[in-house]
């Protein structure tokens, strides 16, 4: 049976209803200790961890075949979540350049680990505080509080992608830097607790997928070139 992983950085959260809920147990007030340990199982679930199979085989191979390549013009999903907006980017949302757009709403029940959706070299970082409107609202892509990472990858291929929190949402993890060196799929930090991520790709890149497609972080693949 496989083991549930917990992000580190849920474990305060989940202690806080969790030892509330073992004393009032322990002392015979099982009826308090409820909704307690409800609240605890609740961020179990949202800070959960699972393993994915990040190498995407080409698409002209069965991805059964174990001794299959990944495919290395497969830009995948940095979050669990469904699809919000996918092609011509969002008005005053892409940074400077001629970009494509794929954005992911992740619900408070979705997995919050996020993802590099591509291989190559971290350039930069940065952070811009904002509001917290509603993640899915057309406006929290443009000033909601959010991360934005560079990725410079092989043939001259840039990559930049956001964590934009929500209205739920009140703190972000980013776990890279300038110069670290990701592969697809890496986690790279999550969101707490109700959010977004937008991926924004060249215009040589197709994306794959459609608004309203649900997608999973680190397997499936929005983009391609």
């Amino acid at each position: 049976m496989r083991r549930l992983r917990l992000d580190r950085a849920g474990w305060p959260f989940i202690a806080s209803f969790a030892v509330p809920a073992a004393l009032l147990a322990a002392r015979g007030h099982r009826r308090w200790a409820v909704p307690f340990a409800a609240l605890a199982g609740y961020l179990g679930l949202f800070f959960r961890d699972p393993d994915r199979s990040c190498d995407v085989p080409m698409p002209d191979v069965l991805a059964s075949d174990p001794d299959a390549a990944p495919d290395p013009h497969a830009v995948l999903a940095p979050a669990d979540g469904v699809v919000v907006v996918a092609g011509d980017p969002e008005p005053g949302v892409p940074p400077a350049g001629d970009w494509r757009q794929v954005s992911i709403f992740l619900s408070p029940v979705d997995v919050h680990v996020n993802r590099s959706p591509y291989g190559g070299r971290v350039t930069r970082t940065t952070y811009r505080p904002g509001r917290f409107l509603a993640a899915f609202t057309d406006a929290a892509a443009a000033e909601n509080e959010r991360t934005e990472i560079w990725l410079d990858a092989a043939a001259g291929r840039t990559i930049v992608f956001r964590q934009v929190v929500g209205f739920l949402a009140r703190r972000i993890v980013l776990r890279v830097s300038a110069g670290d060196q990701l592969h697809a799929g890496q986690r790279i930090g999550l969101m707490k607790f109700g959010s977004r991520m937008d991926v924004f790709v060249p215009r040589d890149c197709t994306v794959v997928v459609n608004r309203g497609d649900r997608v999973r972080g680190g397997e499936s693949v929005i983009a391609r070139w």
